[in-house]
């Protein structure tokens, strides 16, 4: 049967991602990257990007993100655009607004915030 906690917007394994920022990294600062990347570690300040972002169950992101597709397994508090997508999974939680033209909450995620959804025409930075 199918179940929604099986469904994932993009790759999520490792090895495609081009960049990672590990678990016991703590980065304060901006963030701008052009390949996927995935957070493990905690972040501090804001993130853009042309390309897709992958915030594991672990990490938390105290940030306004941009970037095309996002997915959020862990917790963020900023503002959240995805040009594209934007995937909160059961174990994520996104404490601010969220744009995107594409929104997808899975059961047992938290959002708090307000969510608007976006033609995707507004395209990438």
């Amino acid at each position: 049967m199918y179940e929604m906690k099986d469904a994932t917007p993009f790759e999520t394994d490792e090895d495609d991602f081009d960049t990672i920022l590990a678990s016991d990294i703590t980065f304060s600062g901006n963030i701008r990257f052009a390949k996927p990347f995935m957070i493990k570690g905690k972040v501090n300040g804001n993130i853009e990007a042309t390309s897709d972002l992958l915030v594991d169950s672990d990490a938390e992101i105290n940030a306004d993100i941009v970037a095309d597709r996002i997915l959020i397994r862990g917790k963020v508090k900023g503002n959240v655009k995805g040009y594209k997508l934007v995937y909160v999974a059961g174990s994520g939680s996104v404490e601010g607004d969220i744009s995107s033209a594409q929104v997808v909450l899975e059961p047992g995620s938290h959002f708090s915030g307000q969510c608007t959804m976006t033609s995707g025409s507004e395209g990438i930075l």
